[in-house]
């Protein structure tokens, strides 16, 4: 059973979602907040396997909800998925900066609703890389440097890693290194890890910050 906390000010957007979820047999909304102080509290309370976080909301906003949610010990296993209504902007990724697996536009399809719930639930990735990228090209305003973390991984795991943020999955990543699916995770993996990245999405955007990869003129725009 995924469980599902529902976090947005507006309780016609949450009623409406939670009627959709609770539709489906394998998932529960176990909880609803009106801001991201009370979601932070009602994911501690429940322990949900995704939260759903309105990006715009009074007092605690939803990349701040988001930072502090990513931030928990004891919420490693919760994944927040970003609700927007703008699509690509600046809050979404600063959102992702602060530890959101993706984000969702909310005039989205119910069948693509429910389908990426039930991905980032499975921990995958939601977002594509290549629009982490255009993200990234188009809000990083700070020169991209080494960072210090890259020096802690392996040259496989560096491979691994650009690789990801050239938006390959396992399985081409196993192809594309000659070793089995099963290692390839196991890199990428142990990279996130050393890198404190919570998702695949988080750790491409760390790998065009540090200069690990540069995005190419074609992906500009």
């Amino acid at each position: 059973m995924i469980r599902v906390l529902l976090v947005d000010d507006q309780p016609l957007i949450r009623s409406g979602f939670r009627a959709l979820l609770d539709a489906e047999d394998d998932i529960e909304v176990v909880a609803e907040a009106a801001n991201g102080a009370e979601g932070l509290q009602e994911a501690r309370k429940h322990l949900p396997d995704i939260a759903l976080v309105d990006i715009q909301m009074p007092e605690v906003d939803g990349i701040e909800a988001t930072r502090r949610i990513a931030a928990d010990p004891a919420l490693s296993q919760t994944h927040v998925v970003i609700l927007t209504n703008y699509g690509l902007d600046e809050y979404v990724f600063h959102a992702l900066k602060a530890g959101a697996a993706g984000f969702l536009v909310k005039d989205v399809q119910p069948e693509d609703f429910l389908h990426a719930v039930r991905v980032a639930a499975r921990g995958d990735a939601l977002l594509a890389p290549s629009i982490t990228r255009r993200l990234i090209d188009r809000y990083v305003s700070q020169p991209l440097k080494p960072s210090s973390d890259l020096a802690q991984l392996t040259n496989r795991e560096r491979e691994a890693v650009v690789l990801v943020a050239r938006g390959l999955s396992n399985d081409e990543i196993a192809a594309s290194m000659v070793i089995s699916p099963l290692t390839a995770k196991t890199h990428v993996n142990r990279a996130m890890t050393k890198l404190y990245a919570r998702d695949r999405a988080q750790l491409v955007v760390i790998a065009y910050e540090s200069g690990l990869v540069v995005p190419h003129t074609s992906e500009r725009g």
